[in-house]
């Protein structure tokens, strides 16, 4: 293989950095932050894979993904077979490449990481799914042998979508049915332009139903039609509905004019293109001073959205210090780059108004971290008499997701838990009803998409199991 290269030179290299917009430049568009490894660049960081075996990276993979397989096809420079070898795990590769937590799954697996310095797999990923798509590089899709078996799937973010292409290929009929206007889920209502472009979503959307899988839109599943009545129209059904209830602090305040949500504040801007108004006709207001509340991937996206639309400083403001922020640490870094201002070891107690009803400020107490939680972190606790006022006339409540419980109202049979969210076997993703399964958000809450990828995987292949053992019973009576 023309490209390998000794032992001894793999382990001199480092990581191959990705290149970037300069930080000057993105603060002012929607474009792409992260730019893409070229063909070089991709060949240099393949080379540096041991091939392990056992692949312990793999290990650290939800949608189990033969890492080693798709480098050695890099490193034989035949990208298509690279693209191949991916989708035989992942229908979603362009986007789990993209925004995929790598750093906490594979990278943290890979033997390199030991030495600091993981394969960029991700990175990689991303490359493969971008060379197909410029190419013109599809699946060879075989002649699938319909089953007669049909299957509803609710919701077409990350788990829905894989659930269904993972079905077609089996000979299932397969329906998605979305509750928006466009399929995607959390993809397209979530996740900003600069950080995953709608166009990549689209495009892996469109080669899902290549498959043959239907997908319906503006169908909001418990209002249009039950869960029960779906269950008398098809075979199966794999609920993937997201959890995209917003969730606030309850402090005074939260019902003024300029508090968004951060659900309502990105679906605004990327489903619905206030970033283009008045291209798109959804207007947006930014406040000059804009807040936002929590340090997850959602607080990031939210306040570099603010950033992006004309907010002259943006405040992320945090109850527990740096080192526990539970966002991604690559966007940590460039909200940090692009001069977003963090407030640590701090707590809005309530949120200050007019009387027109606008906001004028946050009034806020600072914390001490204490004992660990039932998380693992030190526990934020108020120092008392420490309160001080922020001036901000825009806040943006980014603290968590809970179930929406639409769908769950219109499923008779279908337990949840104290929180709203399906009860599952973790193994099937079986509910307790029969014939009914679930996953993603709405079953562990706010999570990562690659997480919701392996639910759908795990789902379809338990969802063949039950149907197939449904025909032969059928068969034996």
């Amino acid at each position: 293989m023309a490209n390998v290269i000794p032992m001894k030179e793999r382990g001199k290299r480092t990581q191959r950095a990705m290149p970037e917009q300069a930080v000057e430049e993105r603060i002012h568009n929607f474009d792409e932050v992260a730019l893409g490894y070229t063909k070089d660049d991709a060949i240099y960081e393949a080379q540096r894979c041991l091939q392990c075996d056992p692949s312990t990276c793999v290990e650290g993979c939800p949608a189990k993904v033969n890492i080693p397989q798709f480098i050695r096809k890099i490193l034989e420079e035949d990208f298509a077979g690279a693209y191949f070898e991916l989708l035989k795990s992942n229908n979603l590769p362009a986007i789990a490449g993209r925004v995929c937590p790598q750093e906490e799954q594979c990278y943290k697996t890979c033997r390199w990481n030991k030495a600091d310095k993981p394969i960029a797999i991700g990175r990689l990923e991303r490359f493969v799914a971008d060379w197909a798509r410029e190419h013109n590089v599809h699946e060879e899709l075989q002649n699938i042998k319909k089953n007669g078996k049909s299957v509803a799937v609710v919701g077409s973010g990350p788990a829905g979508l894989t659930c269904a292409a993972d079905l077609a290929k089996m000979g299932y009929d397969v329906t998605i049915f979305e509750a928006l206007q466009k399929p995607g889920g959390v993809l397209v209502y979530g996740i900003p332009e600069f950080r995953l472009p709608k166009a990549i979503v689209e495009y892996e959307i469109g080669e899902v139903q290549r498959l043959g899988v239907k997908v319906v839109t503006n169908f909001v599943v418990g209002l249009t039609k039950s869960v029960d009545e779906l269950a008398t129209k098809f075979d199966a059904i794999f609920l993937a509905n997201g959890a995209g209830a917003p969730t606030f602090m309850h402090i005074p305040g939260e019902n003024l004019n300029e508090v968004y949500s951060a659900n309502e504040f990105l679906t605004r801007c990327n489903l619905m293109k206030a970033y283009r108004f008045p291209e798109f006709d959804t207007p947006i207001k930014i406040g000059k001073r804009v807040a936002v509340v929590g340090a997850g991937n959602v607080a990031m996206d939210s306040a570099r959205t603010a950033l992006r639309l004309g907010a002259e400083e943006v405040h992320i403001v945090y109850r527990r210090t740096r080192e526990e922020v539970p966002a991604r640490k690559e966007e940590l870094i460039r909200a940090e780059e692009e001069g977003i201002v963090f407030n640590y070891l701090t707590l809005p107690v309530k949120i200050l108004g007019d009387e027109k009803g606008n906001v004028t400020g946050m009034e806020c107490i600072k914390m001490q971290l204490g004992e660990p939680d039932e998380s693992g972190r030190r526990r934020p606790v108020p120092i008392e008499g420490s309160n001080f006022n922020m001036p901000v006339d825009m806040v943006i409540i980014a603290i968590g997701t809970d179930a929406n419980p639409i769908v769950a109202r219109s499923a008779n049979g279908v337990q949840t838990n104290k929180w709203g969210y399906f009860v599952t076997d973790e193994k099937t993703c079986a509910t307790t009803r029969k014939g009914i399964f679930a996953g993603g958000d709405i079953v562990r809450g706010a999570a990562t998409v690659i997480s919701a990828i392996g639910d759908g995987k795990t789902a379809a292949e338990a969802i063949n199991n039950y149907l197939s053992s449904d025909n032969e019973s059928k068969k034996n009576k």
